[in-house]
């Protein structure tokens, strides 16, 4: 199991949109790196006003060297127009590309849902805390990384 020490630093790039739900993801995630034994200071937050600007400075922040890994947290709710999939697309594509570029792990973390009630599921309901499980993803990455190097 991997150990944690007072320098693991991990950042959060967390939509201020639909914060109702993101605000949710922080809190799951938050818990799950605290709970593996990252103190709760070094979970840093880096907000930005909606999910196209997180990869931006989701690339930005990996480039940090006191930063660990970077677990991103946004909520697209499908609405009567297309912006929906076209933000949902253009993040996601963006934040595929920077994670395997990235130099260190970096975790997705958008939830896109047809309706505010999927999203709250997701963020601590019946369905779980996405945010969590990316915290937990982005943990089994340091184990396999640490394995591999």
């Amino acid at each position: 199991m991997t150990k944690f020490n007072e320098q693991t630093k991990i950042a959060l790039v967390v939509s201020q949109f639909n914060n109702i739900i993101t605000d949710r993801l922080v809190i799951g995630a938050r818990q799950t790196l605290i709970q593996a034994g990252i103190m709760d200071d070094n979970v840093i937050v880096y907000q930005v006003p909606g999910a196209f600007e997180i990869p931006r400075i989701a690339r930005l922040v990996s480039q940090i060297p006191a930063i660990s890994g970077v677990i991103t947290l946004g909520a697209v709710i499908k609405g009567e127009t297309d912006h929906y999939q076209f933000i949902s697309e253009a993040v996601t594509q963006q934040l595929a590309t920077l994670s395997v570029n990235a130099p260190i792990p970096l975790v997705f973390g958008l939830l896109t849902t047809n309706n505010i009630e999927q999203a709250l599921n997701r963020a601590g309901g019946k369905a779980g805390n996405k945010g969590s499980e990316c915290a937990n993803a982005l943990l089994q990455l340091f184990e396999l990384e640490q394995q591999l190097v």
